[in-house]
């Protein structure tokens, strides 16, 4: 074929031309992938060629031999090591090299992305081990366009999140070292060399640790990026700046020195920049400043509370800066731009999160500042400095003490309701937003009787506003909610009077002519907060709700054939999403109560589960929804089982849909429980469905406990009938039992192993007790012995959480309870049952259900020990 040809008809405006042309191509790709990669690589190397065909080939290129879908990714890579001649392969990367010196930039840029791609292979495999010098040469010998993508090339390669390249990267760092820092220096004249330069540096900074760690080198280092930050060029500024905040995040320990001799005046002069970019990415520099310190004090606070001596340097960079960096934050908080978009990273709205960051670091420090600065500006007649006062507010409500934050609130909470009828939108809606994070972080500041009547009836007027204002009163309605609904005694509470209301304004707000699906949902999660919170009182109120909310969901059945586009279809499928939500939670409240409507409800979600199209979002929702039905009607709910029981198995069976599948295997726990022995026709299914997931390489390995939970769960609904699958459960949960984390794994792997502990436990714990029930116990004779060495390998192992702990009593007990003969009883008298039982008993941590637990397991034990030999 001729190739020029076909790559440019893949850019073609005419589709039918296009799709052949891509057709071609990957059937090229499929059949002779060899001479697929060299032929395009001569076209990508030819400079005779027209620019945007070479750019053709490059695109073409790096899809041959790159994937976003990890799967995918090894397989093509399997391709160039398996299929390709060593032969073809130099040529290829030989043809890849030589564009680099391309004058064609977009060229360069695609020669760089198959590089890294063939790096990404090879370099791990000890292969192609002179790409590295040869790039530095590139850089140190060549003209400004092969410098520059040699530069990029290096920049790719280092980005990668491959562990394998990365750990290969390490003993590269001197040769990427030396080519970044020698084209970033400001000896060098070409900017887009330096700029490469730069962004290739902070790519690299993980891997030059050992050179961090050189005092000379490091120095040296720092020099050339502090110079970038005085270029002229703001690209290299902000690659500069890009640099400083990832070193800050690396080598902290290392920053002292640097942040008294140049850093703290660079990023404050930094951050005033007229250039917004270069200003954001300075502003950003004091926000991980205050995250990486704000978790180093956690750290040293929890090695403290283990008895640890080794402490991470901590240097208060933040509490000494106080003085200057915030006020700068508070002036960059009056640069709002009215027209920036809700999702619009701009300037005040950086200088907004890192005063949020601030205060939550450095807590009451920034008190001073900011009222000072609240106090002057709060009846500014120029509406951006009322608006960036009232944000300052807001943005430290998290942080310092509630009793420095107390008095303040109290004081300020009828000026901010007041602030709610401001004749200019932002200060409105940053009114609305500092009254939820009051709400969110203060709620103990907020007096029902005092502040609550004003408060909620802005809110609720507010809802009638512009829908961004309207959003923002929703998030502080929602945080109200939580805040006077938890812990509340009684059947009233303070959100009862105001519930009916509550529930017209947020239902009249979804019906607006100009609600867009985020109003319309935040509202739906407001009422579902409210329907979760209020007292026992308005429950009849709940289940009036529930009639309107029933309605709801049997118009979207309508609107079904209404729909045009693929935007009606994601607003259809939100709206099912919200009222299925809202559903859920009335339910939940009304328990038993919900028998009337029962039959409506599980009617028109069956109803809408059947219309839905693959890879909706809304049977997630509906299936919490199933399950609180189920959990509401116990064995009433036996009767909806034959309908419903082939979507939960379609949903057992979708592993490619992760979180629906994680959702189904859940709710074969909630149906079990409920419906008691009525689960049993449906058993077979299910267990398929679980064994099957539990083996499978797609389904994620976090969902692996949740299953080997749901076998004690189906176990102790059928009880005896669980004979039937307890030779291949018991199996796999020994299996199972086998893993156990290493020296070296990490908190991932750690965690991992707990949970999936967890789940083994409550598998044994509902399998003994269903078969104890079942007058079965004789068939775990077999199994006791491994289930007595899986505690002890739990008690030996330092990684214990309580849960397990409480879980580990429960099968101990439980088994001692199953066998009171004594038939176990020389299992029982090792030394480690007493101490891991008395370990649990006296841990002052623990809560009393786990101590209670471990006592009765104490007497159980007692018991067995005392029979006779």
């Amino acid at each position: 074929m001729n190739v020029s040809e076909v790559l440019a008809n893949t850019l073609s405006g005419d589709a039918t031309i296009r799709n052949a042309a891509e057709q071609q191509l990957s059937s090229a790709a499929s059949q002779h992938f060899p001479e697929y990669l060299q032929m395009l690589s001569a076209e990508l190397a030819n400079e005779e060629t027209q620019p945007f065909i070479r750019s053709a080939a490059g695109i073409a290129l790096k899809n041959a031999l790159t994937a976003r879908e990890r799967t995918r990714l090894l397989e093509v890579q399997q391709k160039w090591t398996s299929q390709v001649d060593p032969t073809i392969k130099a040529q290829v990367k030989e043809n890849s090299l030589r564009t680099l010196a391309s004058n064609n930039n977009r060229a360069g840029t695609s020669a760089a992305q198959l590089i890294a791609a063939i790096a990404a292979i090879e370099l791990p495999q000890g292969q192609w081990q002179e790409l590295m010098s040869a790039l530095v040469r590139n850089v140190g010998e060549g003209s400004d366009s092969l410098k520059q993508s040699s530069l990029t090339t290096i920049g790719y390669i280092c980005e990668s999140e491959d562990p394998d390249l990365r750990e290969s990267l390490n003993q590269h760092s001197n040769a990427i070292l030396t080519a970044v820092v020698q084209g970033a220096r400001k000896e060098e004249s070409n900017n887009d060399v330096r700029f490469a330069a730069m962004v290739a540096l902070s790519d690299s900074l993980e891997f030059v640790r050992t050179n961090f760690d050189n005092d000379g080198e490091r120095n040296y280092i720092m020099q050339v990026i502090c110079e970038a930050t005085q270029s002229d060029d703001f690209r290299i500024q902000q690659a500069a700046f890009g640099c400083l905040n990832r070193i800050m995040s690396l080598y902290y320990d290392k920053m002292k020195f640097y942040m008294e001799k140049a850093l703290f005046g660079l990023t404050i002069v930094g951050m005033k920049h007229d250039e917004e970019e270069v200003a954001k990415l300075a502003i950003e520099f004091w926000c991980t400043v205050c995250e990486e310190e704000s978790a180093i004090e956690d750290d040293n606070a929890q090695y403290q509370a283990e008895g640890g001596s080794e402490l991470r340097p901590f240097f208060n960079f933040a509490r000494i800066a106080t003085p200057e960096v915030v006020p700068v934050l508070l002036e960059l908080l009056t640069k709002q731009d009215e027209d920036a978009g809700d999702d619009e990273y701009n300037i005040s709205r950086a200088a907004y999160q890192c005063l949020q960051l601030y205060s939550a670091c450095v807590g009451g420090l920034v008190i001073q500042h900011v009222l000072a600065f609240v106090e002057q500006n709060l009846r500014h007649e120029n509406w951006r400095f009322r608006d960036a006062a009232v944000s300052a507010f807001g943005a430290i409500m998290e942080g310092p003490d509630i009793k420095l934050l107390d008095p303040l609130v109290k004081q300020a909470l009828p000026i901010l309701v007041g602030m709610m009828n401001d004749k200019v939108l932002m200060v409105k809606d940053s009114a609305a937003y500092a009254l939820g994070r009051i709400c969110d972080c203060c709620g103990t500041a907020i007096d029902p009787e005092l502040h609550l009547p004003s408060l909620i009836q802005a809110l609720f007027s507010g809802l009638k506003d512009s829908p961004k204002m309207a959003s923002s009163c929703c998030w502080a309605l929602m945080n109200l909610a939580d805040r006077f609904g938890i812990d509340s005694e009684g059947e009233e509470n303070p959100l009862s009077k105001y519930f009916k209301d509550s529930v017209s304004a947020l239902l009249a707000a979804t019906e607006r002519p100009d609600a867009d699906n985020q109003l319309r949902t935040a509202c739906y999660e407001v009422l579902n907060s409210f329907i979760t919170n209020v007292g026992q009182d308005e429950l009849p109120s709940i289940a009036q709700l529930c009639t309107v909310i029933i309605e709801r969901l049997e118009k979207t059945i309508q609107l079904q054939n209404q729909i045009v586009s693929p935007d009606d279809r994601i607003t259809l499928e939100e709206m099912q999403t919200s009222l299925t939500v809202v559903m859920g939670s009335i339910v939940q409240r009304l328990e038993k109560e919900i028998v009337p409507q029962a039959d409506r409800i599980m009617q028109i979600l069956l109803q809408i589960l059947s219309m839905l199209p693959p890879n909706s979002s809304v049977p997630d929702a509906i299936f919490g929804t199933v399950g609180a039905m189920a959990n509401a009607l116990e064995e009433d709910f036996t009767k909806y089982m034959e309908a419903f029981a082939p979507f939960l198995f379609n949903a057992l069976s979708n592993q490619e849909e992760q979180q629906l599948c994680s959702v189904a295997i859940g709710l074969v726990s909630d149906i079990s429980r409920s419906i008691g022995d009525k689960v049993a026709p449906y058993c077979d299914s299910f267990m398929n469905h679980l064994l099957s997931n539990l083996q499978s390489n797609t389904l994620s390995q976090q969902f692996k406990p949740a299953i080997l939970q749901c076998f004690g769960d189906v176990a102790q609904a059928i009880r005896g009938l669980f004979e039937t699958y307890l030779q291949v459960v018991m199996g796999v949960l020994q299996q199972a039992a086998s893993i156990s984390p290493t020296p070296d794994s990490n908190y991932e792997m750690v965690e991992y192993v707990i949970s999936l502990r967890e789940g083994i436990m409550d598998a044994y714990d509902g399998i003994i007790i269903a078969l104890k029930s079942g007058d079965k116990t004789q068939l775990l004779a077999p199994y006791v012995q491994h289930i007595f060495g899986f505690l002890s390998a739990i008690n030996a192992d330092p990684n214990k959480t309580e849960n397990l702990m409480r879980s580990a009593m429960g099968v101990l007990g439980d088994l001692a309870d199953a066998f009171p003969n004594g038939e176990i009883a020389q299992y029982f008298r090792a030394d480690w049952i007493n101490a891991m039982i008395k370990e649990t008993r006296l841990n002052r941590e623990y809560a009393p259900r786990t101590t209670e637990t471990a006592r009765w397991t104490r007497e159980q034990v007692k018991r067995q020990q005392n029979q006779p030999s």
